[in-house]
């Protein structure tokens, strides 16, 4: 059995790693203060081929795996987890069902652009009852001869303020539950969708999380994403192979803040040495150290199983949530390590914190990953 990853891979590591290094951490705690992601770091990303990553060599991609996928979002997360979203929300998320269930078209028309980091996309699903119970949607898509009407709300919807185009799900018929969701492209600028109220948020700075509203919006019969009715399987299948993501954000942001934690210890001085030499911060530093490479396998692992064809439902599930509350430990450790100067933002810590508390949040929660992996045991 092999962990170590292939020559190309190694190469795309170092690659993100060096532009993280260079663009991504000078940036990093301006970004979560503004809450503005400059777009000259977006450019950069799609001219490294990051927003084409995952997207099929025809349609202007590179036709990576998931593996490749998680080694460019854990490098990114250890700077800036708000940079990181970007990528990670509008290709694994919203992209995903394109490549997966879009017709020859939706992929001409929208796959090339994307990988040019010309249009992103987001995934509008949670509603105000219809969180981790997608199948309770009360947004409606009426349909008329030559399309549906869009009519309801979306909440939380992570860069949906901006995003190019939206993947969003509504229910033709409420009568038939799971089965009457039905998922469309609405694209940004059709007559009666709009973004609404702009979430303030603990953490994840720098990426919109944002009300979308339809109110009477149009959407053509040739911009439905898969069969009226086959919503519900587009969604969870979105959902299900973006959790090894989440999880490779995961470890990343634990991975910064166990950095972060390790050199203070060797600088910081108290009782006339550092605190690196007193067994309790050794034993916090090693209990991160191997919480991390435990997440860190996790992930890879699901991530491998999936590439290989193979079911990943349980596995990703598993990754996500050990991965997730691992981050909730470490970043919470390294900010205890940090002592006050963690409790300020004159040291990172407390975003990593901030920013790791999500994890465990979307995607599906931990409480529903927990549920998710019994039900395939």
């Amino acid at each position: 059995m092999d962990f170590s990853l292939n020559e190309e891979q190694k190469m795309l590591r170092t690659m993100v790693r060096d532009f993280v290094a260079r663009e991504v951490e000078p940036a990093a705690a301006r970004i979560d203060d503004t809450e503005v992601v400059p777009d000259g770091l977006v450019s950069q990303m799609a001219e490294l081929g990051l927003f084409g990553l995952t997207i099929p060599e025809e349609y202007g991609g590179s036709g990576k795996g998931k593996t490749e996928f998680c080694i460019a979002i854990e490098e990114l997360c250890r700077a800036s987890a708000a940079v990181a979203a970007i990528f990670r929300i509008s290709l694994s998320l919203a992209i995903h069902p394109v490549i997966a269930f879009g017709s020859i078209e939706h992929k001409k028309k929208y796959l090339p652009a994307h990988a040019d980091g010309q249009r992103l996309a987001c995934f509008g699903l949670t509603e105000a009852g219809a969180g981790s119970d997608p199948a309770a949607i009360q947004t409606t898509a009426r349909r008329r001869d030559d399309g549906y009407v869009l009519n309801g709300n979306k909440l939380f919807i992570s860069l949906g303020a901006e995003a190019d185009i939206a993947v969003v799900f509504a229910t033709v018929d409420k009568e038939k539950g799971h089965r009457g969701v039905t998922a469309f492209i609405v694209e940004k600028g059709t007559a009666g969708f709009s973004v609404g109220k702009h979430e303030r948020k603990m953490g994840l700075h720098g990426i919109s999380a944002v009300e979308l509203i339809f109110e009477d919006c149009f959407v053509p019969t040739e911009n439905r994403l898969g069969e009226e009715g086959a919503g519900f399987k587009i969604a969870m299948d979105a959902l299900n192979a973006s959790r090894t993501t989440v999880a490779a954000e995961a470890v990343g942001i634990s991975q910064a803040a166990y950095d972060a934690s390790l050199k203070y210890a060797r600088e910081r001085q108290q009782f006339g040495r550092p605190i690196a030499k007193f067994q309790a911060i050794q034993w916090m530093l090693a209990d991160m150290a191997t919480q991390i490479e435990a997440a860190r396998l996790m992930t890879y692992w699901a991530a491998s199983i999936e590439d290989e064809g193979k079911p990943y439902i349980k596995e990703a599930a598993m990754a996500k949530l050990f991965a997730s509350e691992v981050s909730r430990m470490v970043t919470n450790n390294a900010l205890q390590i940090h002592g006050g100067y963690g409790y300020t933002k004159d040291y990172p810590v407390e975003r990593y914190l901030r920013d790791a508390r999500l994890t465990e949040i979307y995607e599906g929660t931990s409480e529903i990953m927990r549920l998710t992996i019994a039900k395939n045991l």
